[in-house]
């Protein structure tokens, strides 16, 4: 088969012809033609025509290698005369409007930014950044309209930090199918609103359990839009105030020790921290020489532990009163910090005893925040939201992606 059969076949060219390919300075030229007689497409409603304006000069598209010689396209596109638009360049088959690279290497860059970062992306195929950023951010576009939409019952709500200064971006998540649904920019309430908008009165008449931490922003919003829905207070963000209220102890107690009790004390933050079956051997021996000592530490150490029992229970009825005993020790402990988590805790009781009926909670959510940063980490960081949104999406949201 010859190559301009091979590169016409390639491009699925109906329209149009290979007329010749040559080799110019260490690369393929592809010259093509319009066969005359034959009905183009107009560029602006894809409208088809005979009738032909004039010829724009020659442009040139960037295709995918052939046996590692880049591949270009040349051609010069025609101005149709559409009887609904007027004078228009013509459509050409075988690229995306205003792109200068061809649909089979943007797919090829789409599929590659997955795994590698958009700067190695671009090393491989030889071309500028910003033309994989253009790739990726349209196959993202292409993907949001084609993705198989299926009814949300269980969500999950939370947010990651974008860069410094407490800027955050609000992701939702399908718990049930363990994939992302919407990306918003900050975490306030007009974020929460836009969701909502997005999301529409009947999809949200179908969504059953929310999971989510104790924002009171997205409270406000899950009781406005989403009265049928029960929520449910991750453990995840339930554990980490109750580690907060240790280290904060700890902090306290190691201001008030000194000489040998200090030195003894010196870097013990995650042995209070950690669950017992993590500790080391050294580590279990160091904790139980800390625990005989009579300081405020070794309380809030007992009290954490009993409040990890409450995750064990599997009913309500059981677990109700156990949680009533450990907030009446909690608030008793003369700990400040564990009296305002025993605080916390009444306020948003019923959202933590949901967990003994369902035991959801926003793990799945958490795994994909950890994706989210390696993502930013691996391009370090990204200069505009668009495009570290768009990088979440191609990575994360499990995009069909568009075939050449």
């Amino acid at each position: 088969m010859r190559l301009e059969t091979c590169i016409r076949k390639g491009l699925r060219l109906k329209a149009h012809r290979v007329r010749e390919v040559r080799e110019e300075s260490g690369r393929l030229v592809a010259e093509i033609e319009a066969i005359p007689g034959r009905a183009l497409r107009c560029g602006h409603c894809s409208r088809r025509t005979t009738r032909r304006h004039s010829r724009q000069p020659p442009r040139e598209w960037r295709d995918l290698s052939v046996r590692d010689q880049p591949l270009v396209l040349r051609y010069a596109p025609v101005r149709v005369a559409c009887v609904a638009c007027g004078p228009r360049v013509e459509h050409v088959p075988w690229a995306p409007r205003w792109q200068r690279i061809t649909k089979a290497l943007a797919g090829a860059i789409a599929r590659l930014s997955r795994q590698l970062t958009w700067a190695e992306t671009a090393a491989h195929y030889g071309v500028d950044w910003k033309t994989v950023a253009a790739a990726v951010k349209r196959a993202v576009r292409w993907g949001l309209q084609h993705r198989r939409w299926s009814p949300l019952h269980f969500i999950g709500i939370d947010e990651v930090s974008r860069r410094k200064g407490h800027h955050y971006l609000t992701l939702v998540y399908d718990l049930g199918r363990r994939r992302l649904v919407w990306i918003g920019e900050n975490r306030d309430a007009a974020t929460m609103q836009q969701f909502f908008t997005w999301l529409g009165r009947r999809r949200a008449r179908a969504i059953q359990v929310v999971c989510c931490d104790m924002w009171a922003v997205y409270l406000d919003a899950i009781r406005t839009h989403l009265p049928q829905a029960l929520i449910v207070f991750d453990r995840f963000h339930v554990v980490q105030h109750l580690n907060r209220a240790v280290d904060d102890v700890r902090r306290e107690t190691w201001r008030r020790l000194r000489g040998a009790d200090r030195a003894a004390f010196k870097r013990t933050r995650w042995l209070w921290l950690k669950n017992p079956w993590n500790l080391r051997p050294a580590e279990r021996r160091r904790l139980s020489a800390l625990c005989r000592t009579n300081q405020p530490i070794v309380r809030a150490y007992y009290l954490k532990e009993a409040f990890q029992r409450f995750w064990d229970y599997q009913r309500e009825g059981w677990a109700r009163p156990y949680l009533q005993q450990w907030l009446w020790w909690a608030s008793h402990s003369r700990l400040e910090p564990f009296q305002r988590f025993a605080r916390l805790v009444r306020e948003h009781v019923e959202g933590i005893l949901a967990w003994t009926r369902l035991w959801l909670s926003n793990s799945t959510l958490e795994g994909l925040n950890n994706k989210v940063k390696v993502i930013s980490h691996r391009a370090y960081g990204f200069r505009t939201t668009d495009t570290y949104i768009a990088a979440i999406w191609h990575g994360c949201g499990d995009l069909p992606l568009e075939l050449a």
